[in-house]
């Protein structure tokens, strides 16, 4: 497994026990790691996807409510919401990450850590958002 994908795992986790504890990110990553290891790039990186996500919280769900027509943030899953947040800002702010590269990692943590429906789910909200942003892949045409 890769740094950056072990990175997004913890990521995930501690966006996870942000929210569902109302904890502000610095105490969720603080608490994370005193339970948990990492290398020191995965553990870099799920910091800056924790406060990179918190820091633009208001705007990423806007996104993604905007994406997502039928759903409403607080019908979906924590899990889903979560792993929505952090693709979303990742198609946001990491240029150098190739789209299908994000949506594949978030369709992976949903898959491994949601529900059933949890992997198309967040395909294709991430998509649309990914549309939204102007995130074409180049052998793409919408």
């Amino acid at each position: 497994m890769g740094a950056r994908h072990a990175g997004r795992q913890a990521a995930l986790q501690m966006l996870f026990q942000a929210e569902l504890g109302r904890l502000e990110a610095d105490d969720a990553v603080a608490a994370f790691w005193r339970n948990f290891e990492a290398d020191p790039e995965g553990r870099s990186y799920a910091d800056a996807l924790v406060h990179g996500v918190a820091g633009r919280r208001a705007e990423i769900d806007a996104l993604i409510t905007k994406a997502s027509a039928n759903w409403r943030l607080e019908r979906m899953t924590p899990v889903d919401r979560n792993v929505l947040r952090m693709g979303a800002y990742e198609l946001l702010v990491e240029m150098a990450i190739p789209r299908a590269v994000i949506l594949d990692e978030a369709v992976e943590l949903a898959k491994q850590f949601g529900g059933e429906n949890s992997g198309p789910f967040v395909n294709g909200v991430l998509d649309r958002v990914a549309i939204l942003l102007n995130r074409i892949d180049h052998d793409r045409q919408v």
